[in-house]
């Protein structure tokens, strides 16, 4: 990649996974193109674990989990108090979803989710693509 690339993020949370895993075709195109266009695709690992429920019968998410481009974020002592901390500020209490927001604030802002005003009203800048 040359220094005059931009590099690209984008967040997925826990109804962008059970998208992928349905084969919901608005999620797989917008995913092929970030794939096409080496966007980092960051999948934070609160959501991961939220729909993570039986490998044998979630082929379609295992496989898209090993693309070159898919980075599981994971859930540290930091992201777990900003994300409570988060939570606070806001009047919520869903910690993976503060954990989503932070996730796809810290690196550009865009996120693939089902709940988009849930994450919008944690961090009303997010870019958010909602999906049914």
């Amino acid at each position: 990649m040359s220094a005059a690339m931009e590099l690209r993020w984008l967040t997925l949370d826990a109804g962008a996974l059970i998208a992928i895993d349905r084969r919901d075709r608005r999620v797989w195109a917008t995913l092929g193109l970030a794939r096409w266009a080496q966007w980092v695709i960051l999948v934070p690992a609160g959501a991961l674990g939220q729909v993570w429920r039986n490998p044998a019968t979630q082929a379609q998410l295992a496989w898209f989990l090993k693309w070159r481009n898919v980075r599981v974020e994971p859930l540290t002592e930091g992201v777990a108090k900003a994300a409570g901390l988060l939570c606070g500020l806001r009047g919520t209490a869903d910690l993976v979803d503060a954990s989503v927001a932070l996730c796809a604030w810290n690196h550009g802002g865009r996120v693939i989710t089902s709940d988009p005003a849930d994450l919008l009203h944690l961090i009303p800048s997010l870019h958010v693509v909602g999906i049914t």
